[in-house]
């Protein structure tokens, strides 16, 4: 175990997380960057369905307004709210404040509103890891010589060092404490490289033990990516995490309230997944196949990784119950296991098995590497079944796509959490970091990767006011809900409505997928290359029980596969650069 303070500047190895580039274990969320941190602001303005998610604290949570201001209001306050209190004109916002918009002068649609700029006393040490001053963050990042993730991610692997990662994350934190109201304090960033695999559990539980032990810090951001062993550590010892770990709802619920995630749940995804099936495809042919199975009417086989044991059967049993509710009958149920010395094989043996139970439909639960082997393997016996992308990670993105057969994936499409992208060069996370330092950000390529945790903790650090502890800070969370639109996913926490259970993850909605093999352009790494997700309907999202009856798949007219410039109205205001 190697911490590290802010300062340190020693080469390091790239993340697990990280070495996926914009395509990490948190894909869903690429675009999240560009979204989150309309947390703070509530829906658009005139949008009534939004809620305002500058209430998020308790009536105590706030601190009386600066001395000579109109009586009446206690921070946190917001834009919107003062404009409903008919104070907003009595309160001087600075230059960080758009006031024709109420929200922060910076170039991003979703930037959040303007919070009225802190005076007096914040009331010092208010929570863990929070002082008059400062408010410790520790970024937990894994080492570089990790097989099992090497493996995973040796086809879109960037090498983009844990230095260049701390360095970019400092950037976006000045950024922040410029354009953000911390209320007298500023974060004190630590950054902590485990020595650990991915999925080590001794020594993600160590390293949740030295970060609380050592550095005491308010929050914690990032974990091991195939183990639940840091968040349970930590969540144990009482320190909130944010995209350290995850599970069902119970088991966010069991760590309430010091777990909270940025994807969807596999639940969740399951959702989105049972409902298009049961609307768009079930009892209709299989027209999307190749010649000799588009006449038929669809059978259905799931295909799943099963490493995980017990969790990875829960979950198929619960997909196989939800298709079974909707009236959906899955023919053969058929697991792998992601393991490089045998997966040829089992590739094989499920390929034959499913052509010869005349399976049209392939729904894949899959790791990201093992399609090739499937594709591969079904070409070699000539049999072209549609595949069925059923959200899972990393398999629907354009840099693993490219790696698959493409006589057998341009019958792919499927759901994903994933958002219709826009070109990189005129927005995103870099954009952004160039608008504001006047260079590329250090760690330009895999930042949506690690920023999406820093833009929720600022933005909900902003609207949870002075009074700063774990109770206040994710009563502010659980009030969050990002604007909708079709390039970015839609997010919120709590009791939104939306699931029945409590919320603890972010993406909400889904949209659908087809692969054209032939579409060339920019993959998520801002790779140039021939084959390209095409989003129907532009990258229109659905929440539950939004998702229409039409089969748009395999439909040039309206689908996009990458927005050259955000929609209209996506497009964020011109703002001078603070660069200069």
């Amino acid at each position: 175990m190697q911490p590290a303070s802010s300062g340190a500047k020693e080469s390091g190895g790239s993340s697990a997380l990280k070495k996926w580039g914009p395509i990490g274990a948190i894909v869903a969320v690429v675009a999240v960057v560009a979204i989150i941190v309309v947390s703070s602001g509530g829906g658009d303005d005139g949008d009534e369905s939004a809620p305002d998610t500058t209430e998020a604290t308790a009536d105590d949570s706030a601190t009386s307004a600066p001395p000579g201001a109109t009586s009446g209001w206690e921070y946190p306050l917001s834009f919107d709210q003062a404009t409903e209190l008919g104070i907003v004109d009595t309160i001087d916002w600075g230059s960080r404040c758009d006031v024709e918009r109420g929200r922060l002068a910076v170039p991003d649609y979703f930037a959040p509103t303007c919070m009225a700029p802190f005076e007096g006393d914040n009331g010092g040490a208010t929570g863990p890891g929070v002082t008059a001053d400062e408010i410790t963050i520790v970024h937990y990042m894994g080492p570089d010589s990790d097989p099992i993730i090497n493996y995973i991610t040796a086809a879109v692997k960037v090498d983009e060092t844990n230095a260049q990662e701390s360095e970019t994350i400092e950037g976006f934190i000045e950024y922040y404490q410029t354009f953000y109201e911390f209320y007298g304090r500023t974060i004190k960033y630590i950054e902590y490289e485990s020595t650990g695999l991915a999925n080590d559990e001794v020594t993600a539980r160590a390293d949740a033990q030295r970060i609380v032990e050592d550095y005491e810090p308010f929050a914690v951001i990032g974990g091991p990516a195939l183990t639940n062993a840091f968040a349970d550590e930590l969540a144990a010892r009482e320190t909130l995490c944010i995209s350290c770990g995850g599970g069902s709802a119970e088991w966010f619920a069991e760590r309430d309230p010091y777990v909270w995630a940025l994807d969807a749940s596999s639940e969740q995804k399951q959702v989105h997944v049972v409902e298009f099936i049961s609307k768009q495809l079930a009892g209709k042919p299989a027209s999307h196949a190749g010649d000799a199975l588009k006449a038929d009417t669809r059978k259905f086989a799931l295909v799943y990784e099963a490493s995980g044991g017990a969790e990875s059967e829960r979950l198929a049993d619960l997909m196989i119950g939800r298709l079974e509710e909707s009236g959906v009958e899955v023919a053969e149920r058929l697991p792998y296991k992601l393991d490089p010395g045998t997966i040829q094989q089992q590739a094989s043996q499920i390929v034959a098995k499913m052509k010869d139970a005349g399976i049209t439909t392939v729904i894949m639960s899959t790791d990201p590497v093992a399609p090739g082997d499937f594709t591969r393997e079904a070409t070699a016996q000539e049999y072209e079944p549609e595949w069925l992308v059923a959200a899972a990670t990393l398999t629907d993105t354009n840099a693993f796509g490219r790696g698959y057969d493409q006589k057998q994936w341009a019958h792919a499409f499927g759901v994903t959490s994933l958002a219709a992208r826009v070109d990189p060069t005129v927005a995103g996370t870099n954009v952004l970091y160039k608008w504001f330092h006047g260079v590329d950000a250090p760690a330009r390529m895999s930042s949506p990767v690690f920023m999406p945790g820093f833009n929720l903790l600022a933005s909900a650090l902003q609207s949870t006011g002075p009074k700063l502890d774990y109770e206040t800070f994710t009563n502010t969370i659980r009030t969050f809900a990002t604007r909708p639109g079709v390039t970015a996913s839609f997010l919120s926490w709590g009791d939104q409505g939306i699931w029945e259970a409590a919320d603890y993850n972010g993406v909400d909605d889904a949209t659908v997928f087809w692969w054209d093999a032939d579409e060339p352009g920019l993959d998520e790494n801002n790779r140039e290359g021939v084959g390209m997700m095409k989003f129907v309907d532009g990258g229109k999202r659905y929440l539950p029980g939004e998702w229409p009856s039409e089969d748009k798949l395999f439909v040039d007219d309206g689908a996009v596969a990458l927005y050259a410039t955000p929609p209209a109205d996506e497009t964020p205001p011109a703002y001078p650069s603070p660069a200069g």
